[in-house]
């Protein structure tokens, strides 16, 4: 917008930032010209490059102009959407400051879990110009009788990381809320912001619901990603399988600088703890500027070292994702990645928490746990330079988040089923919502259903001339101190005798230690003393232990996009392409697998078979993913057994998946196209799989969402097992009673999504029987196969012997894979085409 033409408000406010050394970007004048003309959207820019203002700027100017014209009537006029209530503090300083600076009489607070009951009550009576708040604690809001009234002010709703909240549960409960606003108050803008995502119409769309057309705002925005592979030492070898990699510790040592900023991201927690302990252990020295920071870290020894970070006092930080967003650490300099990113979306997250300002490089280094993903660091290079990231999908109608919805509606001031019906439908996550499933949500809040109508504690819902309400207090009360999507796994807090906190832990954990017992949370050595209300009591202990905690769903998959980027690079090294100093690193793995079997190109599948003591392996090499691979792995058995009876046994990881026989299987006579055909998928993975056990799991997340089990009553929380045993009573009740329930299909078709990824899983099974496949017989397990088979064993063998093992097959396949060395790779070894 040329300056002649703005409004006073914005003119102040392009004042203020050119008095501050920034000129605006073209990207921020594109967004707040659209805002100006009522309308809504997405920015999407790199991390750092000034997203916030972009967003903030526009709905503060129109405030300023609001309250230069006349009298001016306090309330809402900007709410600020974050997925992480921990990083609030600095949104709400980065927002107060052109307020303070230019002496607005405007309030900028937050509203989150960590809200003093002071302000909190303050609130009640006046709500702030601007609030901060996450989707929960917006979700709280709206449960109050006078909700409509608090927000008909309200002139615009910011929906910060919307990457990270889009295709959750999160992200659906934040579109229900943004209709819910747009009802209250009328011409209301909303605008998303994210640096990394790929299908910017759907989540432009969702961001703004189905009756806008959104604007989608980018810039090229000079911010270079400076990505280095960390290579082993020249007497040192990479792994051949595993994910810890802790063999790549004396090359981590020696890039590390204690006087430089560094983040290290681990992708599970229990890579965090080995890491975080193995350097300490290590250097010693650097203690006082290291910590350790994941999700199960106590919050307060997470805000210290948040804290630490920006006044550089610490400087050496392992993590997970708990720092991937947010949280503006501009002292941090480098960005190391232990292992594989799994997707580019994530690498580029990351590297941008380096050099967090605009036009600065972005630099991080990957450290490769094992020798195959050196290729897949080689394939995120190459896939950045190419502009490829993954698309985010939205969850589908939901009915469990829709359930709790209605009851959040229902004591905010009441509804009108047919209107909100059609209000709800105006979200992009329910677009597609029929009426007689809105219609079975609501009789579930009003009466528990057919099948639980007996029961009064499922009678939340009162509708009194047409109008729906919840006038039971108890039953208000108890839905407020549960609102919201996000469910975990049971967890117990852990704790010193003396009282002090360092975090949550799962519950299985903690039910297999002995007392007396070691292992290593928080960064800490600890000894296990007993458990008492919910919490495990440790005291520090001495000596070393391995023995850390394993968190349920924690380990990765192959996002699609790195995937078939993977193949694509394994395809340029079997050409010659060694061009990146990963791929010349990695070159004798390839050699080996040309040796012994063949390499893959791009658009074909190879199929090896192999005769061992344990018996006759099929492996099959897609690079789509574990998850997906496990799904395959099961249904391709499942169809086995079908044709010939044998016993399988099967393993999975992100390049392929193995099916074992211990007799000699004809696998040979069976590779045709229907082994792998598409139909009647769902009857085979339902059948192969047990979802009937999987979906009981994934119940115990819908209940909860949906209000059918509490987790939290007033005066203290249910245990875990309560919880549990709650919600597979309910789950039971249903599969005898009421198969068909809307919650069971949801459960089912969730499992099938989350757990294998059922669209993928089709995509990847019509492409294996498409071809071309390519069967060898080798004698030997391949570089790409042996890792497979330590997937399978690593549960039976000891860290000790299973290393050996791994390092046994490694010489073999070197001496294999030696000749092929020093010239372009395209063996054509004895095998036949399908």
């Amino acid at each position: 917008m040329p300056a002649d033409s703005d409004s006073q408000g914005l003119r102040r406010l392009r004042e203020w930032m050119l008095g501050r050394g920034r000129t605006p970007y073209p990207f921020q004048d594109e967004t707040w010209r659209a805002f100006h003309a009522g309308r809504s959207g997405l920015v999407n820019v790199p991390t750092g490059a000034g997203k916030t203002y972009a967003a903030y700027l526009g709905p503060l100017a129109s405030l300023i102009d609001e309250s230069m014209e006349g009298e001016f009537e306090p309330g809402i006029r900007v709410l600020y959407l974050t997925p992480l209530r921990a990083v609030s503090r600095d949104v709400e300083k980065a927002l107060r400051e052109p307020i303070e600076e230019l002496g607005l009489p405007f309030r900028v607070e937050s509203r989150t879990g960590d809200t003093p009951s002071s302000l909190r009550a303050r609130q009640k009576k006046r709500m702030p110009e601007v609030l901060i708040t996450t989707p929960e604690s917006l979700s709280l809001l709206l449960t109050y009788p006078d909700a409509r009234e608090r927000f008909a002010s309200l002139r615009c709703v910011i929906a910060d990381e919307w990457h990270e909240m889009l295709g959750s549960k999160r992200g659906t409960q934040a579109e229900l809320a943004m209709a819910r606003l747009r009802d209250f108050a009328p011409g209301l803008r909303t605008w998303a912001l994210s640096a990394t995502i790929g299908n910017l119409g759907v989540a432009a769309q969702a961001a703004v619901g189905v009756n806008a057309t959104p604007v989608q705002i980018t810039a090229t925005i000079d911010r270079p990603i400076e990505l280095e592979a960390i290579l082993p030492s020249e007497d040192g070898q990479l792994a051949w399988a595993g994910h810890m990699g802790l063999r790549m510790l004396a090359p981590v040592l020696g890039w590390l600088d204690p006087d430089k900023s560094t983040l290290l991201f681990c992708n599970t927690r229990s890579q965090a703890e080995l890491w975080f302990q193995s350097i300490g252990d290590a250097r010693p020295d650097w203690a006082p500027v290291m910590a350790l920071h994941h999700g199960s870290v106590d919050r307060d020894e997470r805000e210290r070292i948040e804290h630490g970070i920006k006044s550089g006092d610490v400087r050496l930080v392992v993590c997970t994702s708990s720092l991937d967003l947010g949280v503006d650490f501009a002292p941090v300099e480098r960005v190391m990645q232990i292992g594989s990113p799994k997707g580019i979306a994530r690498l580029i997250q990351r590297a941008g928490r380096s050099g967090h300002r605009p036009g600065a490089t972005c630099r991080i280094a990957c450290v490769p746990t094992h020798a195959l993903e050196l290729v897949e660091i080689a394939a995120a290079r190459r896939a950045i330079e190419r502009g490829e990231i993954e698309d985010r999908e939205t969850d589908d109608k939901p009915l469990d988040v829709l359930a709790q919805h209605l009851v959040t509606c229902a004591l905010g001031g009441g509804f009108r089923p047919d209107e909100l019906y059609e209000e709800v439908r105006t979200s992009y996550a329910y677009r597609n919502l029929e009426h007689d499933e809105f219609d079975w949500a609501l009789d579930l809040v009003k009466r528990g259903g057919e099948t639980l109508k007996a029961y009064p504690r499922y009678h939340k819902v009162i509708e009194v001339d047409g109008i729906c309400t919840v006038p039971d207090k108890r039953i208000a009360q108890i839905h407020r101190m549960n609102v919201g999507t996000i469910t975990s796994d049971a967890t117990l807090a852990v704790r010193f005798v003396n009282g002090r906190t360092i975090g949550h832990i799962e519950e299985r954990f903690i039910g297999r230690l002995r007392p007396g017992q070691k292992f290593v949370f928080g960064g800490r050595l600890l000894k296990f003393e007993r458990i008492r209300e919910m919490t495990a009591f440790v005291r520090p202990a001495k000596g070393k232990t391995r023995h850390t905690p394993h968190w349920a769903g924690t380990r990765l998959p192959i996002s699609e996009s790195l995937g078939f980027s993977v193949r694509r690079t394994i395809e340029q090294v079997r050409e010659g392409d060694v061009s990146l100093p990963e791929l010349e690193a990695v070159e004798p793995v390839i050699a080996a697998q040309a040796g012994i079997s063949r390499v893959p190109g791009a658009g074909e599948m190879l199929v090896e078979i192999t005769d061992t003591p344990e018996g006759r392996h099929l492996f099959v090499f897609p690079f789509a993913g574990r998850l997906v691979h496990i799904g395959i792995a099961a249904i391709v058995a499942l169809r086995l057994g079908r044709l010939e009876s044998a016993t399988f046994t099967t393993a999975a990881n992100d390049y392929g998946f193995e099916v074992l026989c211990e007799d000699a299987f004809p696998f040979d006579e069976h590779l045709s196209p229907e082994l792998f055909t598409v139909d009647r998928l769902l009857e085979d993975t339902i059948e192969s799989v047990n979802l009937g056990q999987l979906a009981k799991r994934q119940f115990r997340e819908i209940a909860r969402v949906a209000g059918l089990i509490v987790q939290q009553y007033p005066g203290s929380p249910r245990a875990p097992k309560q919880i549990q045993a709650s919600a597979e009573l309910i789950f039971d009740v249903f599969e005898e009673f009421d198969p068909d329930n809307l919650l069971m299909v949801q459960a089912r078709r969730e499992v099938l999504a989350r757990q294998f990824q059922q669209t993928r899983l089709a995509a990847t099974l019509g492409r294996i029987a498409k071809g071309p496949r390519v069967v060898v017989h080798t004698r030997q397990p391949t570089p790409l196969g042996f890792p497979l088979m330590v997937e399978r064993i690593a549960a039976e063998m000891s860290s000790q012997s299973l290393a050996e093992r791994v390092d046994t097959m490694r010489e073999r396949f070197l001496e294999a894979g030696a000749s092929k060395r020093g010239r372009p790779l395209i063996p054509r070894p004895p095998g036949h085409q399908l």
